[in-house]
């Protein structure tokens, strides 16, 4: 496992299950059972990752490493069930919010896929969890994509014999563990010259330098505005999991009349989420800010298709005290705006990577006691990854819709996950279940946020 990778695995506890998710809708008859793990079993050899386990070693002495599961059997990880028919989008939610907050069983390969009939309109679903340190979410989307097809017509061969590699022994796992310790750091610290030959020149790095240190003031001032702390707090092993929708169409129709990204868009309606979702609790004052992580994928182009996570993250103050959503909007746009040209992402990339430096034992340690260590710089994660533009089939069967799940973590009692397919937008947003009783009001604000820009756009564009 990378460094990062190894950090998601570590900070798992029973209250803090760390798969990533998704629930797939897909337009009717459903498939039977049977087909399903056929489909599945055809395609297993494109991810050899799910018939692999991880083995940790003593005392941490070394990364943990993924070994194939000598007993491994698809009906444990494909599974079948139902909701009482007609089932309605709010069974589908509570059947889904369910399986998300149970944890993956770390002695088999972490991750499942249950097939879900009895939906209304005659539809089925997927609910999918993978292990976040198997996949971020740009490899999640391509690792979906081998499990599903772009044309109608489906080819499902029969599946390639596979026999379990020998798993090594615990000596050498501990043997290897000991010299990756000190290799990997050598390693990395050989490295460096290349990077730097990589460079175009010494300007080059001075003006990276200047960019990042140049920006620490603008961090700072970030850092310190008043941020909305009662949204943090302990959080329990159930989980509430709401959704909400918005087109692309009416995202391009308020980036004509306003300007900003795709992303500075989404982040407004956002922010009206969490204002909303204060002022019904009554703390909402001038000024607040909800601070989110908003992860970035520093994943390249030739890096798809590989199951790991490559993504650093910048930090951004959504401005939920501020009543006019134009005026949100701007203040998110000149945040990223300044975020890029400073390359705070890459910067933090830097950052994540000493962890390679690090012992395994202390990553160890170190990751557990962060995400148990009481913090309020962070309310929410707000993750964006960007999906298919064209049609998705199971089974010969057209996927309608795709919503995401991000998993909580430490003292952040809110994530909003949000994917793109087709001409959609879908937020899936997951909260602790007795800290958050209310986030059905931060799914109804993100859909207001929406309607609010749409309609200002409108507006401009009859005035000409």
């Amino acid at each position: 496992m990378s460094s990062l990778d190894a950090g998601f695995y570590f900070i798992e506890d029973e209250n803090v299950p760390m798969h990533v998710g998704s629930v797939l809708v897909f337009d009717g008859p459903a498939p039977s059972y049977g087909d399903v793990i056929r489909l599945f079993m055809s395609r297993l050899e494109h991810v050899p990752r799910y018939r692999q386990k991880v083995k940790a070693l003593p005392f941490h002495v070394g990364r943990p490493v993924w070994v194939d599961d000598d007993h491994f059997n698809v009906l444990y990880h494909v599974r079948h069930t139902a909701v009482p028919s007609p089932g309605g989008e709010d069974q589908l939610r509570n059947l889904a919010g369910r399986i998300f907050a149970q944890k993956l069983d770390d002695s088999k390969p972490l991750w499942e896929a249950w097939l879900v009939e009895g939906l209304e309109g005659g539809r089925w679903a997927i609910i999918s969890k993978v292990h976040h340190c198997m996949i971020d979410g740009v490899s999640g989307t391509d690792m979906l994509q081998l499990m599903l097809d772009f044309q109608k017509e489906s080819v499902v061969p029969e599946p390639a014999q596979w026999k379990p590699a020998a798993q090594p022994s615990t000596l050498d796992l501990v043997v290897d563990g000991v010299r990756d310790a000190v290799v990997t750091p050598v390693q990395h610290l050989a490295a460096l010259p290349a990077l730097a030959r990589n460079l175009r020149s010494l300007n080059e790095i001075l003006d990276f330098g200047k960019s990042v240190l140049g920006s620490l003031p603008g961090t700072a001032r970030r850092l310190v505005t008043r941020a909305a702390t009662s949204l943090n707090g302990p959080i329990g092993p159930h989980r509430r999991w709401v959704w909400a929708r918005a087109s692309l169409a009416e995202i391009k129709q308020v980036r004509r009349a306003a300007g900003g990204t795709v992303n500075d868009v989404i982040l407004t309606a956002v922010t009206r989420g969490f204002r909303d979702l204060l002022e019904k609790r009554g703390e909402l004052i001038d000024g607040m800010v909800v601070r989110t992580m908003v992860p970035v994928s520093m994943r390249k182009a030739d890096q798809h298709n590989e199951l790991n996570n490559r993504v650093s993250a910048v930090l951004v103050n959504l401005p939920v005290g501020e009543a006019d959503p134009v005026k949100r909007l701007a203040s998110i746009r000149t945040q990223m705006d300044d975020l890029k040209n400073s390359r705070q992402a890459a910067g933090a990339d830097v950052i994540t990577n000493l962890s390679n430096f690090a012992a395994p034992t202390l990553m160890a340690l170190g990751s557990r006691t962060a995400m148990r260590f009481p913090q309020q710089i962070l309310q929410t994660v707000t993750t964006n990854v960007p999906g298919p533009r064209i049609p998705l089939y199971m089974l010969g069967r057209p996927l309608v819709e795709m919503f995401p799940y991000v998993p909580i973590a430490s003292t952040i009692r809110i994530t909003v996950g949000i994917f793109s397919y087709l001409d959609k937008f879908t937020f899936g947003i997951n909260a602790d279940f007795d800290g958050v009783p209310d986030v059905q009001l931060l799914a109804d604000g993100i859909r207001a946020g929406f309607d609010e820009m749409v309609a200002l756009a409108a507006e401009k564009d009859e005035q000409g």
